[in-house]
């Protein structure tokens, strides 16, 4: 072999090797990412340079091959590219393209690992796991002659003639000791899949495609099925439940980009800061976290997104700063907005199933971010009491087209199973079909469970409640539309009663002569009595009703200011809220149940004998009351459940006795 020139790699410090092998990139393995990123460059510039008439010949068959030499440790990366002249390997290899490599370094030592190929470092990246770097091309170009280069990881190479007949490149690398792992079949195929799986080149491996090569997201939305979307995901995320919807960017003005966004139905234990979207640079994967992309609120959606104008060479607070990111992830959260605005017009059916996904990201942009909020402000919908009429279950699948070229697909389908369509309203339609009887007000619940007593009262006077029950609703979205709508008064259905509940004409009789103590007086002082809470308001009122049977006994209120206090106390010192001593007890003067308790309090429910009931079965029976109201409020513990079971054996065993 002939060597044609030996020399020193030109740099702009000492030297580069040890900077490269042990500060600038401490995750290794992307090195096969970057030299196969190479291969790619290097065949599509042989493609351009054919179609430019450059090239007469007979284009090779596309594709890269990475072989294994165990017993020589040696990795080769082969492709049919475009090939280098002996010049341009002086040009391209031997000289770094920067100018003050500690400087950048230093500078840019957090986000290196996402650098490699921004800065002609490709290549280089080689010598992270290689004690001697070989090179061996053939240029494309008439005349041009075989060279082989190698460099042993000193500033020092050795430029010779090659063998090699074939246009393209290979780069062989013989693996340090402790790098030998990149000789295994196993590591290799997953590093492939991991960073190169949707290059549109074939990679092959003991003769074998081992990539996908197709990207779903470059495609247009036009030339894919609804399976092809769910066949990506299931790809992209195995084992995880079906997504619920998703848009699909194209967009080439202002910037380039391209992707594919799902809406997962999300778990109650899902962090919604932490990203699952993977972002990609040409096809080629470059990080699963993209925090400073997109917009937080969007932080729990699943996909792709692919971009060359998002700068990788910046770090992570110029990333969140930079005007092309900005403008990015609005340009994200508009086309999501967008996405959702369509489904709710075109089929409200499919938007409500999936509201309860859906709403946690509606709510959550609202809260944080103002252009995101007015765009879908009309959208946000809340489960509610009444029963409106059901919308059509035949509303056909449509594709929308946007101004600025952005395409997606409906997930819904004509086969899809109907669910059951619970009642949903916005907040506009319920207040104008309210307005006469709530004067602006809005009923609201957080639990439906415990607060069903609460719900049933409200249903059966003709007012209608909402439920406000997602765990995003209570310490931040409720606050939120109280700021929103200053003129709408927001009350939960068990922190005050409505007047309409109330019979304001019950009770007013006196019935003691001596005092002139109404009846609702007297059953006010017994209950005080008889439950000795100093810090408990015991009030009389009687519900209105039909069926008296129908209504609770008694009912437990916390005010709603109290309680808010106590929820942000809770919240901020990051335990649960303590249901507090302070509270409302309302005894229901209209139940039966009131009317026996009272009447025994006067000695004239006698079974059997003229005698008086003893003054602890009327204290076991108002307790008894207390404890039922309670209950709906807040589960007891296991000492409260034991009293509260002992009470209950006391009250039936001295009620079988009269």
């Amino acid at each position: 072999m002939t060597v044609l020139e030996k020399g020193n790699i030109t740099i702009h410090t000492e030297n580069i090797f040890p900077i490269i092998k042990k500060s600038l990139y401490t995750d290794h393995e992307i090195f096969l990412r970057e030299l196969i990123s190479n291969s790619v460059d290097a065949i599509s510039k042989l493609k351009m340079a054919s179609l430019a008439g450059e090239f007469q010949g007979e284009l090779p068959p596309a594709e890269i091959t990475i072989t294994i030499d165990k017993e020589n440790k040696k990795l080769s990366v082969s492709d049919t590219g475009i090939g280098m002249t002996a010049e341009e390997i002086k040009k391209y290899i031997n000289q770094v393209a920067f100018s003050s490599a500690e400087e950048f370094i230093e500078k840019y030592k957090k986000t290196a690992n996402d650098l490699i190929g921004h800065f002609g470092l490709g290549f280089y990246s080689s010598f992270m796991v290689a004690k001697q770097v070989e090179i061996d091309t053939l240029s494309f170009k008439e005349e041009a002659k075989a060279v082989h280069w190698s460099c042993d990881g000193s500033p020092s190479f050795e430029l010779s003639e090659s063998e090699r007949s074939e246009i393209g490149t290979t780069i062989t690398l013989t693996l340090m000791e402790e790098e030998e792992e990149y000789l295994e079949e196993a590591r290799v195929k997953n590093l492939v899949k991991t960073y190169s799986d949707f290059i549109s080149v074939p990679i092959k491996f003991n003769g074998e495609a081992i990539n996908k090569q197709r990207s779903p997201w470059k495609e247009s939305p036009r030339d894919l099925k609804d399976e092809d979307y769910l066949e990506f995901y299931r790809y992209l995320y195995p084992f995880q439940e079906e997504p619920l919807l998703w848009v699909h960017l194209n967009t080439d003005y202002p910037f380039l980009l391209n992707g594919i966004l799902y809406f997962p139905k999300l778990k109650p234990d899902v962090d919604v800061t932490k990203g699952q979207i993977k972002l990609f640079c040409n096809q080629v994967f470059v990080s699963d976290n993209c925090e400073a992309i997109i917009p937080e609120f969007l932080m729990p959606l699943r996909g792709v997104i692919d971009s060359p104008d998002i700068p990788l060479n910046v770090s992570r607070s110029a990333l969140t700063n930079d005007r092309t990111v900005r403008r990015i992830a609005d340009f994200i959260a508009k086309k999501i907005g967008d996405r959702l605005k369509s489904l709710y017009k075109e089929d409200r059916n499919e938007y409500i199933r999936s509201w309860e996904d859906v709403g946690t990201f509606v709510k959550f942009g609202s809260l944080k971010d103002e252009k995101f909020k007015k765009q879908v402000e009309d959208l946000i919908i809340y489960r509610t009491t009444y029963q409106p009429e059901v919308p059509s279950k035949d509303t056909p699948k449509v594709e929308v087209q946007t101004e600025e070229g952005d395409e997606w697909q409906d997930v819904s389908s004509s086969e899809k199973e109907d669910a059951p369509i619970e009642p949903y309203t916005t907040l506009k339609e319920y207040l104008e079909r309210n307005k006469e009887n709530n004067e602006n007000r809005v009923f609201y619940c957080t639990d439906p469970d415990t607060q069903a007593t609460y719900i049933q009262l409200y249903k059966k006077q003709g007012l209608e409640v909402l439920f406000l029950d997602s765990f995003i609703d209570t310490n931040y979205f409720i606050p939120f539309l109280e700021r929103e709508y200053t003129d709408v008064k927001f009350s939960r259905v068990d922190s005050e009663l409505e007047k309409t509940l109330i019979d304001e004409e019950e009770n007013k009789e006196i019935v003691d002569p001596n005092t002139n103590k109404t009846r609702s007086e007297v059953i006010k002082e017994i209950f005080e009595k008889s439950l000795n809470k100093p810090r408990l308001n015991v009030k009389t009122q009687a519900l209105k009703s039909d069926d008296p049977q129908g209504t609770p006994p008694a009912m437990v209120l916390v005010p709603e200011a109290m309680r808010r206090l106590q929820e942000m106390t809770a919240l901020m010192q990051q335990k649960t809220m303590a249901f507090p001593d302070d509270h409302v007890l309302i005894v229901n003067t209209a139940h039966p149940l009131i009317e026996n308790i009272y009447q025994l309090s006067k000695g004239s429910i006698i079974q059997g004998s003229g005698e008086s009931p003893s003054e602890e079965l009327v204290n076991l029976m108002c307790q008894h009351v207390y404890d039922l109201a309670l209950m709906s409020q807040k589960g007891f513990d296991a000492e409260g459940m034991k009293a509260f079971v002992e009470r209950s054996n006391k009250v039936l065993t001295r009620l079988t006795q009269q």
